[in-house]
């Protein structure tokens, strides 16, 4: 039922403890042998696909046991994660990181789109002034906010610049874990369901959710606001409680961090569990399956 929490998945192999007494499944998107580099889950980069099929000889042995996963589990698939002002959905991802898990940050990538002497940049310049700017030149993140928060109107003209870029950027990193053959890819985005049109692409989502008063005093006290300018910024965003029903999954961050994090081990371990597109995976393991038969024939052929 949408808006619910997961429950933990069954012990078994590849299974371990971490520590505690909820079984998880130990993240399988990067071995543990792997080499950090190129094969990085969270490595950036602008030139993604180099840096996805140049992979020096000291990590052939990751590659192998990558190749060989891959097709076992071709078909990935996408999950959308978000979260409201203040809900706490940095320290899931940080878990997640933990875990291995490939995450895409929308926040990170729309600070790059914005760099000097970009297409958005001169967009965003040329539509809100040379008064949102830095003496480096770079856009004042927080004047830029500022603006926003407070005119409805110029926060959907900032999205309607910002968006088409950061969403080619995604795309990009997407394409680069599907190569690396990860299970699941996670997209970190603030405004997941205030961007309906985003939604569609998942195949789950992932609500970050604690209770207004939390989410209030924990805003307060992060960003030193008053009352009444907290109050604005939750008010900027679609309610938690109206994302929550729209969400598949919610991981309750209205408690203590260790209650969140057993919460994030259970998801992870039910979406690594998960059938999704068994009919996709069980076709190429059939194709690959032929393809290795005709070549030993081939083989056999050349031999005699």
């Amino acid at each position: 039922m949408p808006g619910t929490v997961v429950r933990a998945g069954r012990r078994g192999p590849g299974r371990a403890w971490a520590g505690t007494t909820t079984p998880v499944r130990l993240c399988r998107s990067r071995p543990a042998s792997c080499p950090r580099g190129r094969t990085d889950p969270n490595a950036g980069g602008a030139d993604w696909l180099r840096a996805a099929l140049s992979v020096p000889p000291s990590q052939s042995a990751c590659v192998t046991l990558r190749a060989a996963r891959s097709r076992q589990r071709s078909a990935m698939f996408l999950v959308g994660l978000s979260g409201g002002i203040a809900s706490g959905k940095s320290t899931v991802v940080a878990v997640l990181r933990e875990l291995g898990c490939a995450v895409i940050d929308a926040d990170v990538i729309a600070r790059e789109v914005v760099q000097p002497h970009l297409k958005a940049y001169q967009q965003i310049v040329r539509c809100f002034g040379p008064e949102i700017l830095q003496e480096s030149g770079e856009i004042n993140r927080e004047a830029l906010g500022n603006i926003i928060f407070s005119h409805p109107e110029k926060r959907r003209l900032l999205n309607a610049i910002t968006h088409p870029e950061i969403q080619k950027e995604m795309l990009k990193q997407v394409l680069k874990y599907f190569v690396l053959g990860y299970r699941y890819v996670i997209l970190d985005i603030p405004l997941l369901f205030e961007t309906k049109g985003l939604t569609k692409f998942m195949k789950h989502t992932v609500l970050v959710y604690c209770d207004p008063q939390t989410q209030l005093a924990r805003l307060r006290k992060r960003n030193g606001l008053s009352q009444a300018e907290a109050e604005a910024r939750i008010a900027s965003q679609l309610p938690l409680d109206e994302k929550r029903r729209l969400a598949t999954h919610v991981i309750d961050n209205s408690g203590d961090r260790e209650s969140t994090r057993q919460q994030v081990l259970r998801l992870h371990a039910r979406l690594e569990d998960s059938l999704d597109f068994l009919w996709a995976r069980l076709a190429v393991g059939t194709a690959v399956a032929a393809l290795g038969g005709l070549l030993y024939l081939l083989l056999q052929h050349f031999i005699s």
